[in-house]
């Protein structure tokens, strides 16, 4: 058994938790060599021997002991670059930058396939929960009808606080920024990107089709108002912010990302604060939950960890469901139910519905309850992106499967 020589790329939250945690693994067969920084001047949040820091990247890919790269910088173009010139160089390498890799993943399979090598990126998913090794070796996409869940942490502890806590939207936001779980630019984690990008990936090993992020209807919860909160808790229900993916048919599927009326019977219903929780339902073995915390320094190092053990046995990622006959197609031609809430913005009411299940008008705010197609509600994303409206998905369609 080969040990494992590590290049790392990055020393902030993540990486000072890589180097905690290797510190600890008894039987990690690992050790950095080689840790790239921008500025290595710079105080850290873990003791670190200063003979191991460089800011010159060619210090660790002309290293020749090292043999794995191990990428957390934050950064998405200086993730992709350092991700490309290893995998040409021969060198394999795990990262957790889910932006790039759900932007950059045919050319990143690629790269792999040309050079031989591999690129392992469990963390990117779902934090410490291992969703993407399992769906690339235990669930076959013949059988698998659907994976949804929370996929980011930020926005469901802002959820959590409003509706568990009694907390308004603004007062629970700065909070989760005093405690890190937001950065001061919250857009990423709140306007839903985080949990795209996640989406995309989980795609690919669940179903083995890339579908590019602009193609996929996004939506998150910054418009929202304490009127949809007082409407969700008058049914009884929580709004959480859901990514899915869902097979409407053998040969079809959809997939995208915006809040969601939850009633207790589901099992996201109870996922709060900064934990993730995801669904993956099949034919034949029904629905399993997989539920941990989706970020912070040690459980997204744990996952680091896990994968650099992988790579202790030559554990690479197939791809198989890629290669299948018969892959389904991606689709926006299905119907949704969802709830517009809307103020003054005019067009809502003259959206394409298929139908329209309830109307309320008030001086305070109006909403609308009611059926239409999902490539309608995404041709029509600059008008629901005004300030003044809410959109919330209603999972009727789907009633068999969401669970």
């Amino acid at each position: 058994m080969r040990p494992i020589k590590i290049g790392l790329f990055g020393l902030g939250v993540v990486g000072s938790g890589i180097v905690e945690i290797i510190g600890r693994a008894r039987n990690a067969h690992a050790e950095i060599r080689r840790i790239c920084v921008r500025d290595i001047t710079k105080k850290r949040a873990v003791e670190v021997d200063p003979v191991l820091l460089t800011d010159n990247a060619a210090d660790i890919f002309g290293d020749p002991s090292i043999n794995l790269i191990v990428e957390v910088v934050d950064n998405p173009d200086a993730s992709y670059r350092i991700v490309t010139e290893a995998l040409r160089r021969g060198i394999p390498v795990v990262s957790g930058s889910k932006a790039m890799i759900a932007r950059h993943l045919p050319e990143l399979i690629e790269l792999q396939r040309r050079h031989d090598t591999a690129l392992l990126y469990d963390a990117s998913a779902c934090g410490s929960i291992p969703v993407i090794r399992n769906l690339e070796e235990y669930y076959d996409n013949d059988l698998l009808l659907e994976v949804k869940g929370i996929l980011n942490g930020s926005s469901n502890y802002i959820l959590s606080r409003v509706f568990d806590h009694g907390e308004d939207y603004g007062a629970a936001l700065r909070k989760a920024q005093e405690l890190g779980f937001a950065e001061s630019d919250p857009t990423f984690d709140i306007e839903g990107f985080d949990s795209l990008f996640k989406l995309i990936i989980i795609t690919v090993h669940a179903l083995g089709v890339y579908v590019a992020p602009d193609s996929i209807f996004t939506y998150g919860i910054s418009t929202i108002h304490d009127s949809d909160i007082r409407y969700a808790r008058e049914k009884r229900v929580k709004i959480k912010l859901v990514a899915q993916v869902v097979k409407v048919s053998d040969e079809r599927f959809t997939m995208f990302v915006m809040p969601e009326f939850v009633s207790p019977s589901k099992y996201i219903y109870s996922v709060d604060d900064e934990y993730n929780g995801v669904v993956i339902r099949g034919e034949c073995y029904d629905r399993q939950f997989m539920f941990g915390k989706g970020a912070g320094r040690l459980p997204t190092a744990s996952s680091i960890l896990s994968d650099v053990m992988a790579r202790l046995h030559g554990y690479r990622y197939e791809y198989k469901k890629m290669g299948f006959a018969g892959r389904p197609a991606f689709t926006e031609d299905v119907p949704l139910r969802v709830y517009v809430r809307y103020g003054a913005t005019a067009g809502v009411r003259d959206l394409p519905w298929l139908a329209v299940r309830e109307q309320y008008f008030s001086e305070s705010g109006n909403y609308i309850i009611g059926d239409i197609r999902l490539a309608d509600l995404h041709a029509s994303r600059p008008l629901l992106s005004a300030q003044d409206v809410f959109l919330a998905h209603i999972p009727l369609f789907f009633t068999d499967r969401d669970n």
